[in-house]
């Protein structure tokens, strides 16, 4: 337009035509105005992005839904661009209005998969239109973008001893009662067919006729979930950001292949006990709340879990849980991984199993972490690491305080390793061979 508006202006001063004189001003004109118009009289818009589901299981499809919505009308055609990570593909873009546009308002929706667990940036969408007469064009961005919360996807686990004992409704018989007092137990009379045992002899003599105990309650068993943060176990004592080995480097989370491992094991292990109505407390091996250090986490306070509105926050928590960099571990490296631990444990003892993901260990810390067996009525710790071979001190460290232990590589098959489990027996104090009932070969698990 403007060249061909200097060669109007050309022409007008060679032939001295008005009429060319005023076209060539015009032709030169137009440009400028349109983009003055264009930035002066700019389109307005506002955007309203849903995610369904709002946390996806790694693997699976979310769907994006888009609302937009222009405050004012515009000329031109507007193109809308999501931005979006790499590791989702090429970016959408959309022409609005679109087709079905009612009331100023385009709705447009599309699909994403990712294979890693994690929070990523969907969005900010931007937007670039032209005037009417497509002669200039403007960029701006429409919203700041929203995170979409992919978790760990759960592996279906096979039931074992460790969620055995349930009642047909359940719930798991104990013999503690509501109150510990024996003078304040609760007392019914007693009826044709009470076994004597449960006579309560001091009640009987108060009352002057034959008392019984309440029933055995009936309580929701609990289980504590240790899941290892520590940098140094899962990565050999290098810092900083690490490849998850699933697509490459992860640039969002510090991470490591064989933690990643134990998230997804954290993850099913707690679906599987909370499908077996348990209730679940993740803790770290500092007895902090287990998602303290979770950027995705609803109630980083958190750590004791029930039912599925439980396994939805420790789902959410699992995506941006990651390995505690020096700086966050520096407070803590004087206190080996158990000294606290073992006092948050004692108010909740020997209500259900404790299962431990822990990285590699050293002697010293798995003799910090012994003690911790006798808090439950089952203590099971899975080690994962590069090398399972050279954690044959530490197993036996945490075998003989009477863990069932286990050392496995990072692509060892979970449901094998779960399933196995309670086949490694602790070892009998003062015994110096390795009690082992089976075999795990299959799971690649350290006999």
């Amino acid at each position: 337009m403007l060249g061909a508006g200097l060669l109007m202006l050309l022409f007008a001063q060679t032939l001295g035509r008005r009429d060319l004189m005023t076209v060539g001003i015009f032709l030169m004109l137009l440009p400028l105005l349109a983009g003055a118009g264009l930035r002066l009289l700019r389109p307005g818009f506002t955007l309203q992005r849903t995610f369904s589901p709002e946390v996806v299981e790694a693997g699976a499809t979310a769907t994006v839904g888009l609302i937009v919505s222009g405050s004012r009308a515009g000329g031109g055609r507007v193109e809308m661009r999501e931005r979006l990570p790499a590791r989702f593909g090429a970016p959408p873009s959309f022409m609005y209005p679109s087709r079905g546009t009612t009331g100023g308002t385009s709705r447009y929706e599309y699909h994403l998969v990712c294979a890693q667990r994690g929070q990523f940036r969907i969005g900010g969408a931007s937007a670039e239109f032209s005037d009417p007469f497509v002669l200039t064009r403007l960029r701006q961005d429409v919203d700041a973008g929203q995170l979409l919360t992919v978790s760990p996807a759960a592996v279906p686990l096979p039931p074992t001893s460790l969620t055995g004992g349930r009642g047909v409704d359940g719930m798991k018989a104990t013999r503690q009662r509501a109150n510990p007092s024996n003078d304040d137990v609760m007392t019914r009379q007693y009826r044709h067919g009470d076994p004597l045992r449960r006579v309560h002899w001091p009640a009987t003599a108060r009352h002057g006729e034959l008392m019984v105990r309440q029933e055995e309650s009936v309580t929701t068993p609990e289980a504590t979930l240790l899941l290892d943060q520590r940098a140094a176990a899962f990565t050999g004592g290098l810092s900083g950001v690490f490849g998850t080995g699933h697509e490459g480097a992860h640039p969002e989370l510090a991470t490591s292949e064989a933690f990643e491992w134990a998230v997804v094991a954290a993850m099913s292990i707690s679906a599987h006990f909370l499908e077996h109505s348990y209730s679940v407390r993740v803790l770290d091996l500092f007895a902090q709340p287990g998602f303290l250090h979770s950027r995705s986490a609803p109630s980083r306070h958190e750590e004791l879990f029930d039912g599925s509105a439980g396994l939805a926050t420790i789902a959410a928590s699992l995506a941006a849980v990651e390995l505690s960099t020096p700086r966050a571990a520096a407070g803590r490296a004087a206190a080996l991984p158990g000294d606290a631990l073992v006092d948050k444990l004692a108010t909740t003892s020997r209500r259900g199993p404790v299962v431990a993901l822990l990285g590699q260990l050293g002697p010293a810390e798995a003799a910090a972490l012994a003690p911790v067996a006798g808090h439950g009525e089952g203590a099971f710790a899975i080690l994962v690491c590069e090398h399972p071979e050279r954690q044959k001190p530490a197993l036996e460290v945490l075998r003989r305080a009477g863990w069932h232990a286990t050392a496995v590589p990072p692509k060892a098959p979970l449901a094998q390793v779960w399933a196995g489990l309670d086949e490694f027996q602790p070892l009998a104090r003062g015994d110096g061979a390795e009690v082992h009932r089976g075999s795990a070969a299959a799971s690649g698990a350290l006999p």
